[in-house]
């Protein structure tokens, strides 16, 4: 990576890019937690709904995808993530945000495949995941790791990603990196982390910003 780190708020950086565009969602439930994040107000789903020209979801929780329907959400699809030559949708987009859903997939390579059939030349593919080197999370799992039991990991992710091997990987699916930024933690998160992991956040990224929470990746087709 060349030029200046940017660092940038996750929330705020995907509503300004799909501003006014035609919008694919994928994993827009939250699944599990569907319910508690439309009663603190932190859906990202809603949030786009109020900005975007056309708003397409996918996600494979049943349950999240009749919550939402029921709280007055169109064109929301069940799609396996891996298996998206199922859907039955034809439609190109500006936009395609996939949001801290690549960490939980088996076969990422199967995803990046698939989800070009929905792209054109103009497509942006908006990538974001968590650091795989977050200052944060390694103090936490050094402090409290208890040898290797007591990870602090979302229980659903399989992988971590960093510059290089998320770089490398939509490399090998032939799509190519417009630009890549880190993601600080943000305010729906910081009110419910105790104090102190906010402030070994805020020193990591003081030190450096490629210690912050996330990595986001632009991505086009080649």
């Amino acid at each position: 990576m060349s030029g200046k780190i940017k660092l940038v708020q996750r929330v705020d950086f995907i509503r300004r890019r799909c501003e006014g565009k035609k919008v694919l969602h994928l994993g827009c439930t939250n699944a599990p937690y569907t319910e508690n994040s439309i009663k603190d107000g932190s859906l990202l789903h809603f949030e786009l709904e109020k900005i975007a020209k056309q708003l397409y979801g996918f996600d494979l929780d049943e349950k999240g995808i009749e919550i939402l329907r029921a709280n007055g959400v169109k064109n929301i699809f069940r799609a396996d993530l891996e298996k998206l030559h199922e859907v039955d949708l034809e439609e190109k987009f500006d936009i395609i945000v996939a949001g801290e859903v690549i960490e939980h997939l088996s076969n990422p390579g199967l995803f990046l495949e698939g989800i070009k059939r929905f792209m054109d030349e103009r497509t942006e593919l908006l990538i974001t995941t968590i650091n795989a080197y977050s200052g944060m999370r390694f103090a936490i799992y050094a402090l409290r790791g208890r040898g290797g039991v007591n990870e602090p990991v979302h229980p659903d992710h399989v992988a971590y990603y960093s510059y290089s091997t998320l770089n490398l990987i939509l490399k090998r699916a032939n799509l190519r990196v417009k630009e890549f930024y880190f993601y600080d933690v943000g305010p729906e998160h910081r009110v419910h982390n105790p104090w102190y992991y906010n402030f070994v956040n805020d020193l990591s990224v003081m030190i450096t910003k490629h210690l912050a929470d996330g990595v986001i990746a632009v991505c086009s087709l080649k």
